[in-house]
């Protein structure tokens, strides 16, 4: 099946994963460090057990400071190959009508949702209400609303709420994102993202109105969405957008084929972006500046991402985004670290607003005022 995953997979191509770059001091590769660590561990279940629930899996075999200990699945046959491979215990296997049960099990921190993103508030909720903190794969709901019930229900509970966002931990976006803060591009003028992949299957969930929420925007088009507000450093202010749907048969109503939309940021930048399943070779970001420029493409892939700016290449091992994201999330959770770039419910919220502000444009045909 043709799908994000397979794409954001072949971007990876055959790079293997080099010692690990700090993420929040990306000039300054670690050495490798021989020393058993002896922090504290966060101990994560996985809820789904897709072909990114497995990729997430994988990494975390890397992970010093997070380790998968339980499964949630309505896979009972899943449940079973994920224990033999990973040397799951029973007592931390769970099924999606018994998981509120976590709530009782000591040895689980954290329910990682990996599932469409229409369940992801129900089960996020869940969760939260059973006492364990919740990371959630972006996008985090199917719109604001629900966003912000998921933000609200993790508050009352005191736990955590973070979102799958594993550019931010990115050694070579974080190059970037350093560099346009000391002003080396100057004065930041514009951004370009480019998002997309000709999807297959007509049948799978990523093309089901209720499952995703909508089409190519709530896959691949919420990374420039996310991409233009950590490259410009700013929240947009107003929206236009503008779709074309070449295909009804493939993308029935409410499921978008290919939307153009373009973002106003108070400090005079403009925004120009594109999410499309009907285009390949679209995995770019392009920052503006009046003194330099960023590119990066691939941008968003699974790796190796590549980057350069006025001053050239950036040279970065390839580090496995998933296994730094997982290590990084843990040192959040359990040791209150702040990352550069947000990954709480807050900062999932606000990518929710604008994805709802940017199918109200289309809509209307009119610019929409975003209060984020």
């Amino acid at each position: 099946m043709n799908s994000r995953r397979d794409f954001l997979q072949k971007i990876a191509g055959s790079a293997l994963a080099l010692p690990v770059l700090s993420s929040f001091a990306p000039r300054e590769l670690m050495q490798a460090d021989e020393t058993p660590y002896q922090g504290p561990v966060l101990r994560v279940a996985i809820l789904g057990l897709g072909s990114y629930g497995e990729r997430v899996a994988e990494a975390m075999k890397d992970c010093k400071r997070a380790k998968l200990v339980g499964v949630i699945s309505g896979t009972p046959s899943k449940v079973k190959t994920w224990q033999a491979k990973y040397g799951i215990p029973e007592k931390n296997c769970y099924n999606y009508e018994n998981y509120d049960q976590i709530k009782n099990n000591p040895d689980i921190d954290a329910v990682y949702v990996i599932t469409p993103n229409g369940l992801h508030k129900e089960q996020s909720i869940r969760v939260a209400k059973a006492g364990k903190h919740v990371i959630c794969e972006k996008p985090m709901a199917v719109n604001a609303k629900e966003a912000q019930e998921m933000v609200d229900a993790c508050k009352a509970a005191k736990v955590k709420l973070l979102i799958g966002y594993r550019m931010h931990f990115e050694p070579k976006t974080l190059e970037i994102i350093r560099q346009r803060k000391a002003g080396e591009f100057g004065k930041v003028l514009f951004f370009q993202g480019l998002s997309g992949f000709i999807i297959g299957d007509p049948t799978q969930w990523r093309l089901n109105k209720k499952l995703a929420g909508g089409g190519a925007m709530m896959d691949i088009g919420v990374y420039s969405i996310n991409g233009s507000r950590y490259m410009i450093g700013e929240d947009p202010i107003w929206v236009t957008a503008q779709e074309t749907k070449n295909n009804p048969q493939k993308f029935k109503e409410g499921v978008d084929e290919t939307i153009q939309f373009q973002l106003g940021f108070p400090g005079g930048a403009v925004a120009s972006c594109l999410s499309t399943y009907s285009m390949n070779n679209l995995d770019r970001f392009f920052l503006n500046g009046d003194k330099g420029f960023a590119e990066m493409a691939p941008s968003t892939g699974y790796g190796p991402i590549k980057g350069r700016t006025n001053k050239g290449e950036l040279e970065y091992p390839h580090v496995t985004h998933q296994t730094v994201q997982m290590d990084e999330m843990s040192d959040i959770i359990l040791q209150g670290k702040q990352p550069i770039v947000p990954v709480d419910g807050e900062e999932g919220l606000k990518d929710m607003k604008i994805v709802d502000g940017i199918f109200l444009a289309v809509q209307t045909g009119k610019k929409v005022d975003l209060k984020l």
